[in-house]
């Protein structure tokens, strides 16, 4: 009987475990996590202040009218390559920003 309750805690102990893992990961894949959130409050400040002293806003690359086109056709993996290669970012970063662009753009 003994061998039961030991058995029976172990489980009950590895679903726990599980249960927080799982949601460690949904937390990190639904939403932002901490620090891009207040990577994003930073940045919108800073543009604020930029605009606020007068400083012109950061030049669009040439090739980005593809990427919103692209985006416009429902194409979002063509247009997250053509942001990389205009722009040279990573896969992670290109998909990133070509989500936050999808966004903005769907909510104009």
């Amino acid at each position: 009987m003994r061998d039961y309750w030991v058995a029976l805690a172990i489980t009950g102990l590895i679903a726990c475990i599980s249960i927080w893992i799982a949601a460690r990961s949904f937390n990190m894949i639904g939403g932002r996590s901490r620090s891009e959130s207040r990577l994003a409050r930073l940045e919108r400040r800073v543009d604020a202040i930029a605009a606020h002293v007068g400083l012109p806003p950061e030049p669009v690359p040439a090739g980005m009218d593809e990427v919103l086109a692209l985006l416009a056709d429902g194409r979002k993996i063509p247009a997250i390559k053509r942001y990389r290669e205009v722009t040279g970012a990573g896969l992670r970063e290109a998909k990133d920003a070509v989500d936050e662009i999808d966004r903005h753009r769907a909510g104009a």
